[in-house]
């Protein structure tokens, strides 16, 4: 009788199913699904557990339902995306404005293969009142993290903002509403659009710069 005949079978789970997954996994596999044109709302937990390859009963080890998943894809892509554009405004330089910089990664990230902008898009317009609560929060964050930069960089051109957290506000809705326009539009067509918010940002960061100048000599 040869090896291979007393060998015992390797252990698999249930229908070659994955015997564990992780909290990861299924965000993982719920972005896979995702696209431009598809909302957080129209995934089923069969589907999403079909993509992990997991039972669909192994979903609830992790989240407690579909509505509890959408809010991790939600957090998950306002993190991603806030570590990607904030490295973008650090790599800022003479040559190429942070207004710039910033915008066009935010454009990049619009036209990437990975659904993270557009969630936040879409659900930040259409989502449930709960994902639209996710979005605002995840705004809320970019805000912060803008205002800190834009504090930093002013005080360093020796340029102070009047009202910074407001300048920081307005450019972000400011952008992610030009996201909101240009997401289902051409690469093509989106470059006036991207032009026409950097010149709005600067309106904004100037008209803020010119304020704190008057405030200071009045």
């Amino acid at each position: 009788m040869s090896d291979q005949a007393n060998t015992p079978p390797e252990k698999t789970s249930h229908q070659g199913r994955k015997a564990v997954i992780s909290r990861e996994d299924l965000i993982n596999a719920a972005l896979k699904l995702l696209g431009p044109q598809r909302s957080i709302s129209s995934l089923s937990l069969r589907e999403v557990a079909r993509a992990a390859d997991i039972a669909p009963n192994s979903f609830y080890r992790h989240f407690k339902d579909m509505d509890e998943l959408a809010i991790a894809l939600i957090d998950q892509a306002g993190r991603s995306l806030r570590k990607i554009i904030g490295e973008a405004r650090q790599s800022a330089s003479p040559q190429k404005s942070v207004i710039r910089t910033s915008t066009e990664s935010f454009i990049r990230q619009l036209n990437a293969d990975e659904a993270l902008l557009h969630i936040l898009l879409r659900e930040g317009s259409v989502g449930s009142p709960a994902f639209k609560a996710a979005v605002e929060r995840e705004l809320t964050f970019f805000e912060e993290e803008l205002c800190a930069d834009l504090v930093r960089l002013g005080n360093a051109k020796g340029k102070p903002l009047f009202a910074p957290e407001l300048v920081a506000k307005g450019m972000t809705r400011l952008v992610f509403e030009m996201g909101t326009r240009a997401m289902d539009l051409p690469e093509e067509h989106q470059t006036d659009i991207m032009e026409d918010t950097i010149v709005m940002l600067r309106m904004i960061l100037i008209g803020s710069e010119q304020m704190a100048k008057n405030k200071t000599n009045s």
